[in-house]
């Protein structure tokens, strides 16, 4: 991979590309450190409105996207999770709404018209999540008062409202920008790096914590060891996920057409093992962190039946892991149904004169292709839960040997899964897009 990026850097076209991709990704981490006007987090304890629980919040959700923007209160609080929410839900309507499938249908003016219908979503989801943050920044008493230090009451209270709203939604119109600005100019996909760059920008913390846990000597170092090197074997084992297929043999028949003899060759169907990619991750734990979000805005009595509600939804509990790998399994599915339709697969081949060996033409080969489909897409939901679940897992169970040796916590790995498959999946993307683009331009053409 690194050689890929050293031979890039050689051709003057593509180090522009790179150059101006990292110039986006400076100015998002430059976003991601200005201050919304009117937010005071003075009073919490590092400067962070969110501390660091065993809860996996919707709020900390957001703050894994945003590189901690979100909890400082920053102009890119609201990150690129408006536009991620957008498209993904103008995907899921492409299936049920006849209009829009017809559009997706259209080609390139299609798709045009598509991303402006999803642009025009992020930004009224983008008023939606920055109108609620401004409610919960001031739930938490993290916005500036008077000169008494009460909080703004009649317009004052407006203006300061609309002034931080409106700054939100245009921190969130101009990642998307940004990211649409690195499709056209730069390399790589502009959402996906921008999705990296947040990411990234964690990990010094995540390696601070756990040396200060490796600091306290005792049974942690073995603990902090295996889980770096649990990390490593993470990165390897996803590489390997994203390369797998499935590859359904097709044969061609010969066609002959006019003096010409077409077809013949055999060829193959290639069916991604990890097809729905970090989407069932992000769904299951979406879903998953809404209890918990909720938790934080009302006032539960300790004890009470609402109280063991929500405590099933902490990744301490039990249940927990096993509610995130039902979910995981059934987003996967889900998502593998709206990918793929076995019986279009079928009557495309039929068109283009292709069988499967083995397998008659018709309803046999669509049954055939939905039954292959329903096996990878199980095989790798599975493999997703194995990433998704390890953190909370090995967690649990150091700390339940630390309790044993009489210390109060385990290990955590701050680092999710979903962080893990992004941060690999995006390294991979673009690592190919820059190897395609160097071969197009090594490629001497007839003409030479």
């Amino acid at each position: 991979m690194f050689q890929t990026f050293i031979n890039a850097w050689k051709i003057a076209d593509l180090r522009k590309k790179m150059l101006f991709t990292a110039l986006i990704v400076l100015l998002f981490r430059i976003g991601s450190a200005i201050p919304v006007p009117f937010v005071d987090l003075a009073g919490f304890e590092g400067g962070r409105l969110l501390s660091e629980t065993g809860n996996a919040t919707f709020l900390d959700y957001i703050n894994m996207i945003s590189g901690n923007a979100f909890t400082y209160g920053t102009i890119f609080a609201m990150s690129i999770t408006p536009y991620i929410n957008s498209s993904i839900i103008i995907q899921l309507l492409t299936v049920a709404i006849p209009a829009l499938e017809r559009l997706s249908k259209e080609g390139e003016e299609g798709r045009k018209k598509i991303a402006a219908i999803t642009r025009y979503t992020t930004v009224g989801l983008a008023v939606l999540q920055s109108t609620a943050y401004y409610f919960y920044l001031r739930s938490q008493s993290a916005l500036m008062g008077d000169a008494n230090g009460n909080a703004l009451t009649g317009f004052a209270m407006v203006f300061q409202a609309i002034t931080i709203i409106v700054i939100l939604v245009a921190g969130s119109c101009l990642i998307m920008w940004m990211g649409e600005q690195v499709n056209d100019k730069g390399i790589g996909n502009g959402i996906s790096i921008i999705l990296f760059a947040g990411i990234v920008a964690r990990i010094p913390t995540i390696i601070t914590s756990l040396y200060q846990q490796f600091d306290q000597g005792g049974c942690y170092i073995p603990m902090v060891i295996i889980a770096a090197i649990s990390l490593l074997l993470m990165v390897v084992f996803i590489v390997w996920m994203d390369n797998a297929e499935r590859r359904i043999p097709v044969q061609y028949a010969k066609r002959v057409v006019g003096r010409k003899m077409y077809g013949g060759q055999s060829s193959h169907i290639p069916i991604k093992v990890n097809m729905s990619g970090v989407l069932p991750v992000i769904f299951a734990s979406s879903i998953l962190s809404l209890p918990s979000t909720i938790e934080m805005f009302v006032t539960v009595e300790e004890g009470s039946g609402w109280d063991k509600f929500f405590n099933v939804f902490t990744t301490e509990h039990w249940a927990y892991a096993i509610i995130y790998f039902v979910l995981i399994i059934f987003f996967a599915y889900f998502y593998s149904s709206i990918q793929y339709n076995p019986i279009e697969m079928a009557n495309n081949l039929v068109k283009n004169g292709g069988i499967i060996p083995g397998i008659r033409s018709g309803r046999p080969t669509s049954d055939y292709i939905a039954q292959v489909l329903s096996k990878i897409t199980l095989l790798g939901a599975l493999l997703l839960s194995v990433v998704a679940l390890f953190p909370i897992l090995y967690s649990q169970i150091t700390t339940a040997i630390a309790q044993a040796l009489g210390h109060s916590n385990g290990v955590s790995i701050s680092l999710g899964g979903t962080s893990i498959i992004i941060l690999v999946g995006v390294a991979l993307e673009t690592v190919q897009q820059l190897e395609s683009q160097m071969m197009m331009r090594h490629y001497k053409g007839f003409l030479d």
